[in-house]
């Protein structure tokens, strides 16, 4: 695989023109048929990538464009028997029970009853309450009514997935339910065909195979939709107008052009990203950040699309509108990871080739075994088992085993402010046992403030005060830190004169009528300023000479995150190692260090040193997951087995990242760490109950038991089971949201 982050202009000039397609894909049924169309995409000429995702119903496709059109590879998908209809959208909202439902249910009841009847009711008068002769008859029209009408779709599917030589479930479930229909008639028009004993009729079979695999497929869909409700969450966080000042009117979003001045009022969603003017309020970023606190926003702050105006009405200039918003990135990232497929997804892929072929054998051995063997009831007998095995093995729940979990997981994830890029970085970052962090803007604020003032023959307030206003103009993030510190104990620095700056040493200014100099101590040193005793300091010091004469120095510091030691404390009680790669000096990196608890760190590191530091961990065998936020940090974060990005970074950190801290809090590190690990484990035991469940009861429909019980698996209950199973497989992914709720943040 190549590394997953190039300098911009190496990808425009090695990188082939990529174009990508999202396909909506309606017929597959079991991970037979998703692997079925990966396959059909993935030999078409120009596809450089396939991904199909059974629990969406969605293909993604990357293809380079001179050399494939759209057209064909929907052509292609739908010659492989499936329906290509709308890509885009978070799909359908949960429909009511089908046609096909209600009438495969309406007509197999009174099948049921006539083939029961006679088990339940007593008495010979009980026996003719329906006609002699009829009632058999009335089972096979009503059932067949139910098998090639309402279940029509699986013999269609089935024909096509047998023209292609690619059986899956709907060939199973057409299979049983026709043997058993077709059994059940011949053995009706014609029962001298049979051994004595064995003309039995499995009408009511045939109808509740069709019956209760339609109806677990309704109830499928209906948690199916439940797993994709974030996509439909985020989308509906989108509003559709907007209130023009200009005219005093409201227009649809679409019509908006950047350079748009809009309204706000109280309480309602923007629906752009902008820039408020000559206004302020709170804000509610919960949506965006995970954080439940309004957060302040004042002339010239940035304002996001889906985001609540809380307390005023807010003025703000349009920068981007629709598709290019925020918002619509952060869905359109969630929908790409819910696509994607992590590695474990293969094993399923590989074994649902094989499944159903060797189902179908699995079957006629069965009937092969209980025929020679079995004594006067041996075809009846052989009928049922077989039937009964083609039946409860069909592989749905494998299918969905992982994407259902990935869904779950990335939906959640988004809400909480953790944007996972792709499925397979929850794996991996379940695996790691080291995490990585760099420092400044990562464990550190990422913005010095003032620590402590040591004057030297002036009082310290008005020596904060010259020196806030030498540093006014200043753009230097210490001389910010200056400025900073004295609003904060209100002070408003006065407008400097003569303002000059150089460039990594310091300014000077006249205030107030006098020269006042700040910068580094060799600088004031080289201007003949003599320094008081321990003037010359170390570290991040600022020093202050007014009109020649040195007067103080103020010591200024990035402040380490609050939660940064809690978050160490609890990635070490999972058995997580940590380490601090810095560019910082070493002093500077050891205060932090001690700080926060980290097991070790290295200082003065340039952006290869520490990708090359990240190599020698891997090459020791630890999976290693790096945490940054800078420009610098892009290499490492590609490097890492797992990279996370600080959403309060730069865009170049956010793009190389495989999952985005989006309120920039590293307490998310911890969650998604927890949030991994649940996924993982969810998914094996998704493949646990699919493959075992499977497994376990295909030797019991086949009979294995009837020597110790007397009973054979009805073909009825075999569909039941074979549902409960994807049931079962879809309730236990959305177990993921609860069981991360119940969590503590950092426990």
């Amino acid at each position: 695989m190549p590394p997953r982050w190039f300098p911009p202009w190496k990808i425009r000039a090695t990188t082939p023109v990529s174009s990508e397609l999202r396909l909506q894909i309606e017929g597959m049924s079991c991970a037979a048929c998703s692997a079925r169309v990966e396959r059909v995409l993935k030999r078409q000429e120009g596809v450089e990538e396939a991904v199909v995702n059974l629990a969406t119903g969605e293909a993604f496709v990357r293809y380079q464009a001179r050399l494939l059109d759209p057209a064909i590879i929907s052509q292609a998908v739908e010659k492989a028997g499936y329906q290509v209809v709308a890509a885009e959208g978070a799909g359908k909202e949960p429909a009511g029970p089908s046609f096909d439902l209600w009438l495969s249910v309406v007509l197999s009841v009174p099948v049921l009853i006539l083939a029961m009847g006679p088990m339940l009711w007593s008495g010979a008068e009980a026996m003719h309450r329906v006609p002699a002769g009829a009632g058999p008859w009335a089972e096979a029209g009503l059932s067949g009514i139910v098998l090639f009408v309402a279940g029509r779709r699986f013999f269609r599917q089935a024909f096509s997935e047998i023209r292609h030589l690619s059986p899956g479930m709907s060939t199973l479930v057409a299979l049983g339910s026709s043997a058993a229909w077709f059994y059940s008639f011949t053995a009706l028009v014609a029962p001298g065909l049979f051994p004595s004993g064995t003309a039995n009729r499995y009408f009511e079979a045939a109808a509740l195979i069709v019956t209760l695999i339609l109806f677990g497929k309704y109830l499928e869909e209906r948690a199916k939709r439940q797993v994709s409700q974030a996509v439909r969450k985020l989308m509906a966080l989108q509003p559709a107008m907007a209130f023009l000042p200009e005219g005093n009117r409201e227009v649809p979003v679409e019509s908006l052009k950047v350079g748009d001045l809009i309204l706000v009022r109280p309480g309602e969603r923007l629906p752009v990203d902008g820039r408020v003017v000559e206004s302020r309020g709170y804000v509610d970023e919960a949506m965006l950040t995970g954080e439940p606190l309004p957060v302040a926003k004042q002339d010239g702050d940035e304002v996001a699309c889906g985001t609540v105006s809380q307390d005023s009405a807010l003025r703000v200039r349009v920068e981007r509108v629709g598709g290019a918003t925020r918002l619509a990135h952060i869905i359109r990232l969630v929908k790409e990871a819910q696509t994607s497929k992590p590695p474990i997804q293969q094993l399923a892929d590989r074994i649902a080739g094989v499944f159903v072929p060797l189902v179908m054998l699995a079957s006629i051995i069965t009937f092969a075994l209980w025929y020679l063997i079995g004594g006067e009831q041996a075809l009846a007998q052989a009928f049922v088992a077989a039937v009964s095995v083609l039946v409860i093995a069909c592989p749905c729940a494998m299918g969905l085993a992982t994407p259902t979990a990935v869904m779950v997981a990335t939906g959640h994830g988004a809400e909480e402010g953790i944007l996972i890029r792709h499925g397979e970085a929850l794996e991996r970052l379940a695996h790691i046992d080291r995490v990585v962090f760099d420092k400044t803007g990562t464990l550190t604020e990422g913005r010095p403030v003032v620590a402590g003032i040591q004057t030297f023959g002036m009082e310290e307030t008005k020596v904060l005060g010259l020196a806030a206003s030498a540093e006014l103009h200043s753009e230097h993030p210490l001389g910010k830190a200056l400025v900073a510190a004295a609003r904060e104990r209100g002070i408003e620095p006065a407008e400097p004169a003569g303002f000059e700056t150089l460039t990594g040493r310091g300014v000077r200014a006249q205030v107030a009528g006098v020269q006042v100099s700040v910068g580094r101590a060799d600088w004031l040193l080289s201007l003949g300023i003599g320094m008081a005793a321990g003037g010359a300091g170390s570290g991040a010091s600022l020093h202050v000479a007014v009109d020649g004469v040195y007067c103080a120095r103020i010591q200024v510091k990035d402040q380490i995150k609050a939660n940064a030691a809690q978050v160490v404390a609890a990635l070490r009680e999972r058995g997580i190692g940590t380490l601090m790669l810095t560019g910082d000096v070493a002093g500077a990196a050891r205060e932090v260090a001690e700080a926060t608890g980290v097991d070790g760190f290295l200082a003065g590191l340039s952006p290869e040193q520490k990708v090359e530091e990240i190599r020698r961990l891997q090459a020791q065998g630890h999976r290693v997951a790096f945490v940054g936020d800078g420009i610098n940090d892009a290499p490492a974060l590609s490097q890492a087995e797992v990279g996370l990005a600080l959403g309060t970074g730069t865009d170049i950190a956010q793009e190389a990242g495989d999952l985005l801290l989006v309120s920039g809090d590293i307490e998310g590190v911890v969650r998604a760490r927890r949030l991994a690990e649940k996924t993982l484990s969810t998914i094996k035991g998704n493949f646990f109950w699919a493959f075992g469940y499977n497994a376990a009861l295909i030797p019991v429909a086949a009979g294995a038991f009837y020597t110790f019980t007397g009973l054979m698996l009805n073909p009825a209950l075999a569909a039941l089971a074979m549902s409960l199973s994807s049931l079962f497989v879809v309730g236990n992914s959305l177990r993921i949201r609860k069981a991360i709720s119940r969590s503590g943040d950092t426990g």
